[in-house]
């Protein structure tokens, strides 16, 4: 295979020319995109932001237990904690 100088300079020079600018236009008859959110995923919507403005440790909830357990009044059963301990690994 022979390359000469030739070839390799107007390789070069096509490589230095700005590509041709591409416009979009828009085509008519066509409607662009639109999405449309259900009633139920609104009010979900809603309940998720609800959620997310709760404290992640519900304080007064565990002051109560605190004061249960100082006051030797807090005996959950076997069955209480087996039921909590499951909800956790669900």
């Amino acid at each position: 295979m022979k390359i000469n100088n030739i070839g390799i300079q107007s390789i070069a020079r096509a490589y230095q020319k700005p590509a041709a600018k591409v416009e979009k236009k828009a085509v008519s008859g066509f409607e662009p995109d639109k999405i449309e959110i259900s009633q139920e995923a609104k009010l979900q919507q809603a309940a998720m932001r609800a959620l997310k403005q709760l404290p992640e440790i519900r304080e007064e909830k565990v002051s109560e237990i605190k004061q249960q357990i100082k006051d030797g009044k807090y005996k959950p059963t076997a069955d209480q904690i087996l039921e909590k301990m499951l909800q956790v690994v669900k």
